[in-house]
Order: C-alpha cells, then structure tokens, then sequence
C-alpha cells in the first residue's frame, strides 16, 4: 500500500475558474457576499450555512483546492443514518464566503437572509479530488453542531444530484435534526432575527433600565480583571455561584466602532492570535460591549487542552493563526459582562451580570456562556474531580465586579496525585539555597524506567537537607531512565531507591508531569510500585489522550539477527544482491544512524528486489523484535479512520540491518523527532529535473546555495539518490512545519523568479516546460524524504548521498554515488558533509529580517 499523499493543490488558473460561475451571478457593487482570492488555501476548512433564498436550505461548503465546493441541501443535515438527504451541487465559492452572514439585498442572486450555522474542519477518509470524480466523498466533520462522519455519494442520473448521508458512529442520532440549534454559531442569530429584527438588544436595554446600570463607557485597556483568592476545601452555601474552572488563558473581549480587541489579563493584545474569536465577536449584533472569559481549546473528548492551547498562544503570523484556528480552534467560555451599550455593568450583582450575558450569547459557537450552579459546590467539585477537570470557581451571587483579586471569588483546584521513584537532583542555582534545586523522578514500565520531568516546590528547608543526604549514597554515573531528559544545568543521577508522593495537575505530550509539588516521602513503598495511572499494575483510572513517550529498548534484552536468502538478486543488471544491501547497511550505519534516531520511519519494501511488487508500510509489523523501538502516533484520516499509527524508530546499526533483512531499501523519514513531531530539524528545497537537463539543477543549486548564505543561513547538499538535487536548510527545532514550509516557499519563489528559464515552482508536470521544478512542498508534519545515505531501489543501486559545495561541478553526476562506492567515500571525506544540519541552529529572527529586505 502506497503512503497518503495530499491531493496537489489547484494551480491559480483553475481556482479562478471554478469561481468563475459564482462571480458572473453576482456584482460587487450591489451585494455584500465576497468575491474571493484566487488562488487561497485553508487546511480542510467546512462552513454550513442556513439561506432563507426563494426557499428555505442549508449550503454545506468544503474548502478543496484552494476554493469552496458547494452543495444545497433543502432539507439540511440529518445525523438519521437512515436518512437520504438531497445534495445539489451548484458553484464554488470563494474561502471568504466562510464568514458571510446577512442580507442578500433583492435583485440580486441568492436574494434573502443567510446565518453561519455551523463551521469547522474536516478530516477527508477518502482523497477528495478522486471523490469528485468517482462520485463518493467520505469525510469527517468536527463542527460545532455536526459531528462524525458522512458520504456525499453523487446520483447517476442527475450530474448535479448527491446524496448527504450521516454514517453510523457514536454521533449518529434516530432523531435527525433534534439535536441541532437554529441558531447562527457566530452571532446568535435565526434567518428570522435577521429579517424581522433582533429582539434581544430591545430586552437587554429594557433590563438594564430595570437594573439602574450606571451610563458611562468602558473600555477594556482600562479594566483591571477581577481575580480570584485560592480555598483548599470546596463548600455549599446559600448566596454563592459554582462555576467549571477552566485551563485557560483569561481574555478580555470587547466590541466597539473599531471592531474586536482582544486582550490578555496583562494587558497585551491578543486579538490576531486567535481571529476566530475576533471574528465572533463582530458577528454579535450589539454595538459594543466587554466581556471576561477564558480562552480554551477543546480536544475531542470535550477536555481542555492547554498544550493545543500554549501553541496557539505562540503563534505570531497572520496567516499561520488563520490556518491554526481551523485545524486547532479556539473557544472563549465567557463568565461576565462588564460593559453593554454605553453601560457599566460591574456595580450590578453578579447575578444580574450573568443572566444579561446568557441572553446576549449564541447557544452553541465560538463564544459560549459559562453556566453555574447555586449553592451545591461540594457537588460540582465532586463531579468535576471524576471527570478529571481542572477545578470549580465559586462566586457570591450579589457581588459586584471589583478591579484585582478578591475573597468574593475563589478558585478549587481538584489535583492529582502519583508515587514517583527519584532518579536524580539538579543542583541548585541559587545561592545559599540548601539541598538541591529539584528532584528527578520517573516511573516504571515493562521496558524500564521512564522520565517524568522534575519538581521543585512544596520542600521545607529540613527536607531539603534530610534528603539530600538520604540520596548520597544512590549515586551512578548515567541517568537510568529513559525520555526527555534535560540538557541544561548540573545534575547528579541515582539508583531509583527511594519514593515520593507528588501533586500535579496533568501528564504533558512529552511524558513531564505539569505543575508538580512535592507532599512527601514514601518511605512505605517500594519504588517499582511507581506506576503511572493508567498503566498495567497502576491502581485507577487512566487519563485520556496523554501517554508517557515510549522509553529505548533495554540493554538487557536479548537480540537475535538472522539473514535469509542473501544471495537474492535485488539489483539484476549489476547483480548486486540482497547480501550486499545489508552489507552496504551494516557499514554505512555510524553515517547513518543520526538521521535516523528518534525519526518516525516509513518501511519501503522490496522482497523480491527492484524488478518485483513493493509496498509501503507506515504500521510496525507484529512480528517486529521487542528490542526495535516504535512511537504510535494519531492518523486521523486514511480508509479504516482515526487510529494510531506505530512507526518504527531505527536507533541502532542491529534495527537497521533487520530492516535490511526485510527488503527495505529506501529509507523515509520525517523532518522531526518522536520527542516533538511539530518541531522540524531542517526544512528542504527539492531540485526535482524530470527531463530537465542537470547542468540546470547545479546552477540552480549553486543559485540557491549562494543566497542561502547571503542571508545568514548555512545550506546543506545531498543528492535525491535520482536525478535531482536536494538543499536543507537547518531549523534547530525552532519553528513549526507551516513556518518551515513558509520560509522555503518564499526563497523557491525567489530562484524562480530569478531564474525563469531554468526553474519553475509549478507542480503540474505540462506547466514546467522543461524547466526544474524547486519542490517546497516536502515540507509538512509526516511529509517524507530520503534519509541521507539511504539507499535507491533504482538501477545502479544509487544512493541519497551529502556533497560538499565545492562538488557542484559541471562533472558531478547522482549515478555514480552508490552502495559500492558510498562506503569508500565517506571513509575517504573522514567526516560527513551534511552533519551540520542537525547541530545548528540558526538565528531565524535575523534571516527572516533579511529575507524580508530582499524580496519584498
């Protein structure tokens, strides 16, 4: 089976003729609907949007190819499996039209009112571009109303007639629509709102007259958040409010004649951090206001996730934080209403705030109402704590607003605890502080101990130096667990012989234990209790969605490594055989193996040699040794649906050689580690000739290389193991796959430019016209290349080799670098070209400073 590709984007000329329909029925001057960018891209962007027309209908729109494929559905969605609604397709629609609501004026196409009623991303389980053409979609939807997955399956007699139909999963629903709000997810709004009037801010005006809210303006730079006092114990009273505590950042929202400002509790803005967010806030139909809250990003089991929320938070770019609210979106869960209309609300009691904020938000969206319960806050904190939640607020019902923290609110966290074994001490960096700066701990697990990060609160002084000296004697030279261990500062590490209790709030992705404190020393249990929850042999429950990263094999297990059938021809023309791959392999591995460890690795099988059937094998075979090492890592797309995927982890020259053994020979890689998938070691530019001559590839490689370093940024040579050339460029892990795929479109956009005789960035193969195409599309989570001295299943037996700069002569040729003469040449260099590319780090910063300066 071949690995998921992701469909080629459109080229700018047939994006702009799908919306060639949409535009002619329209004109710019007399609609408010978007005409559109030719040409834009959105990850898996869908938008339903409810259209009151010559009849009342549902437009389900999904973002493929750089536009909006559009079906009507007269009756809407239906989450019945059993029911076969109507799909018309009709026109695409530009991306933009994703946000459009309001009033189609008469006289013109499409003439009537129109609400965004639900909106998210979609994950295709099927390639869409193919669906189109045989005429069966298959996607998941992950909106805010709909959910799961549907088919799209076209009508044989009528061109323009599909079928929506809701698959059976755990979102299907016999009562079809009965789950589903009228109302717009942005602004609250029916069609009916939009045609008739809103009635809402004519009840809001007429409560606060009711309420004598103080007449003066209030913006949000000039609110100091109201913050809360911390209480062990939760408690019931009369008098008091009980609110979910949500793990968040807190976010002042407000509306005015300017549009939305979003800022953080400190102060700072916020608003094009999380443009979903703004974006709502517009939509609301009321001329201005400010509301407090906390902004969430929500994981699939309805649990905030403040890891997906902490990337958010780090994004600076405009277009990178546009793409990242579809993939990754955001929700403000808001709690107060400070101002409304002119109105100062925060004298009014909390209460009364409450009720005027409920009426005001949208039941379901992108902006939801924090609801609460009165007096039974022993009860919610309990039900929060089974369903592993941060913790509860409680509020006094008639306080008001007050600037800074206060005892009318207080927060209840509900924390965790575990046993851990200390594995270690980092020595303290403060002066005159006694015993160590923190503890190392882990757990255990079938193949060892594994690293759980460290902790350095909740000690007295005394314990500091009793246990310091408790632990002297367990000294060793390497550390014994296994994970992500630190890099930086003087750490002493131990035999696991002593426990201790911790508090924590949760389990990072990276297997670290967040906001740990100590509570104290389990001098009455054995340290390979030490377990995590969840885990065989741990008492209770698990925790959704966090596993501890799988640790390296151990030593100790035994390995067993058998050849079969050596002599196999695998390159017949040379007569090179499968012995002599796995020879190549085994002497070319102290070379290799670097690019290799911790990378997840896609298997390219060749039993039977180049001249036989070859597959792909993303998932570990069951037969694998348990000395290999695999991570398992989400799919959520592919033919069988969301699942984990074990991608095996090369480390050492034995896992090679038995990959060998499997008729591997090409080996892909990702760009980035099992430790951190998001964080790429190097993003590439990929000289591809297809026909071209390579005396062109050179120049444009010398071309590339010498901007490269112009511009601060040390580029890497290896040859593709083709006919093609490859340039990476080091990242030292700093930046995302969007922002690496940015940067090496913008400097093959630049050679293209500089060069159109010889290179091209189209992909289509008919556009290129003979030039070489410079590929930076390669650049992507679980987007694969050759890994450097990785053998070719192509003839000659060719190998992915690095190059010094100084070898792009004009007598430089990819086919003689093979399994023959590669180990002879990396023992005659006496170092690797190529090294580099994992060592450096760059100052992005300032590249993308000179960048900027040179081809804007």
């Amino acid at each position: 089976m071949k690995p998921e590709k992701s469909a080629p984007a459109r080229s700018d000329a047939s994006t702009s003729s799908s919306l060639e329909k949409y535009r002619a029925k329209r004109d710019a001057k007399h609609t408010p609907e978007p005409m559109g960018v030719d040409g834009e891209e959105r990850p898996r962007l869908f938008v339903v949007q409810q259209h009151n027309a010559r009849a009342l209908h549902w437009d389900l729109r999904m973002e493929i190819g750089g536009a909006l494929k559009s079906w009507a559905v007269p009756k809407g969605p239906s989450d019945d499996p059993h029911e076969k609604r109507m799909a018309v397709a009709v026109e695409d629609h530009p991306l933009a039209y994703a946000e459009f609501e309001g009033i189609i004026p008469k006289g013109n196409y499409g003439a009537g009112q129109m609400i965004v009623w639900d909106r998210g991303r979609y994950v295709p389980l099927l390639d869409m571009e193919v669906g189109l053409q045989t005429g069966k979609l298959l996607f998941e939807l992950k909106g805010y109303k709909l959910r799961g997955r549907w088919t799209l399956v076209k009508l044989k007699k009528d061109p323009q007639g599909w079928l929506l139909i809701k698959e059976r999963d755990e979102w299907a629903n016999a009562s079809g629509e009965a789950g589903f709000s009228p109302t717009s997810i942005l602004s609250g709004l029916t069609f009916e709102d939009l045609r008739d009037g809103d009635p809402r801010e004519a009840h809001l005006h007429s409560e606060l007259a009711r309420l004598k809210a103080p007449e003066r303006e209030v913006q949000a730079k000039d609110v100091k958040p109201m913050l809360a006092e911390t209480r062990e114990k939760p408690f019931t009273k009369p008098g008091w409010l009980f609110e979910l505590k949500y793990d968040g950042y807190r976010l002042l929202a407000e509306k005015s004649a300017e549009g939305a400002r979003l800022l953080y509790r400190s102060g700072r803005d916020a608003t094009r951090t999380f443009p979903e967010i703004a974006r709502a806030i517009v939509a609301l139909p009321f001329s201005s206001f400010v509301l407090d809250g906390e902004v969430v990003v929500v994981e699939e089991s309805g649990h905030p996730s403040f890891q997906r929320l902490q990337k958010r938070g780090q994004i600076g770019g405009a277009l990178e934080a546009e793409k990242a609210a579809v993939e990754n979106p955001a929700t403000l869960f808001s709690f107060d209403l400070i101002a409304f209309l002119g109105y100062d609300l925060r004298p009014l009691p909390l209460l009364d705030r409450k009720r005027l904020l409920e009426a005001m938000l949208p039941k379901v969206g992108v902006i939801r109402y924090t609801d609460h319960v009165e007096e039974r806050g022993v009860d919610l904190h309990g039900a929060v704590a089974a369903l592993g939640l941060e913790g509860i607020m409680a509020k006094r019902a008639a306080g008001p607003y007050r600037n800074g923290r206060h005892a009318d609110w207080l927060k209840i966290r509900v924390d965790r605890t575990g046993d851990f074994a200390i594995v270690g001490w980092k020595e303290s960096e403060s002066r005159g502080r006694p015993g160590f700066g923190a503890l190392h701990l882990a757990v255990k697990t079938p193949e060892g101990w594994s690293y759980a990060g460290s902790v350095g609160s909740g000690f007295t002084e005394k314990q500091l130096n009793d246990l310091r000296q408790a632990l002297e004697p367990f000294r060793r030279d390497k550390p014994i667990a296994t994970g992500a261990l630190p890099k930086t500062g003087h750490h002493v590490w131990l035999e696991p012989k002593l426990a201790v209790e911790i508090r924590f709030k949760e389990w990072t992705n990276d297997g670290h234990l967040r906001h740990p404190v100590f509570l104290r020393l389990r001098d009455d249990k054995p340290v390979e209790e030490c377990v995590r929850e969840g885990s065989p042999g741990a008492a209770g429950e698990g925790e959704d969605g966090a596993e501890p990263p799988t640790p390296p094999p151990a030593a100790s297990l035994k390995r067993k490594l058998a050849f079969t059938n050596r002599e196999k021809l695998f390159w017949p023309e040379e007569g090179y055989t499968k012995g002599d791959l796995i020879d190549y392999y085994q002497a070319i591995a102290p070379t290799l193996l670097p690019y290799l460890r911790d990378r997840p690795l896609v298997l390219d099988r060749y039993p039977d040699g180049i001249a036989g059937k070859s597959f792909y094998q993303k998932d570990a075979p069951s037969f694998l040794p348990e000395w290999v090492r695999t991570v398992a890592i989400r799919s959520e797309s592919g033919e069988q649906g969301p699942r984990d995927i074990h991608y095996i982890l090369c480390d050492d020259a034995d896992a090679l050689a038995f990959l060998a053994n499997l008729g591997v020979i090409p080996l892909h890689v990702w760009a980035s580690r099992a430790d951190d998938l998001d964080r790429p070691d190097w993003t590439i530019l990929d000289l591809d000739p297809k026909g071209a001559p390579f005396a062109d590839v050179i120049a444009i490689a010398r071309f590339l290389g010498d901007f490269c370093r112009e511009i601060g940024w040390t580029p890497f040579l290896k040859t593709s193991g083709g006919s093609g050339l490859h340039i990476l460029l080091p990242l030292g892990r700093q930046c995302g796959f969007e922002q690496a795929r940015q940067l090496a479109e913008v400097i093959a956009r630049h050679a293209a430019h500089e060069l159109p005789k010889i290179a091209t960035i189209e992909r289509n193969l008919a556009a290129r016209r003979g030039r070489v195409y410079i590929d930076f599309l390669q650049n992507g989570r679980g987007k694969l290349i050759a890994a450097p001295f990785s053998a070719r299943p192509r003839p000659g037996a060719t190998v992915s080799t690095p190059l010094r700069w100084e070898e792009l002569k004009s007598s430089l040729h990819p086919s003689k670098f093979t399994i023959r003469s590669v180990p002879r040449r990396v023992r005659s260099l006496g170092d690797d070209p190529l090294a580099g590319v994992l060592e450096l780090k760059p100052d992005l910063a300032a590249i993308l400073e000179e960048l900027h300066a040179r081809v804007s």
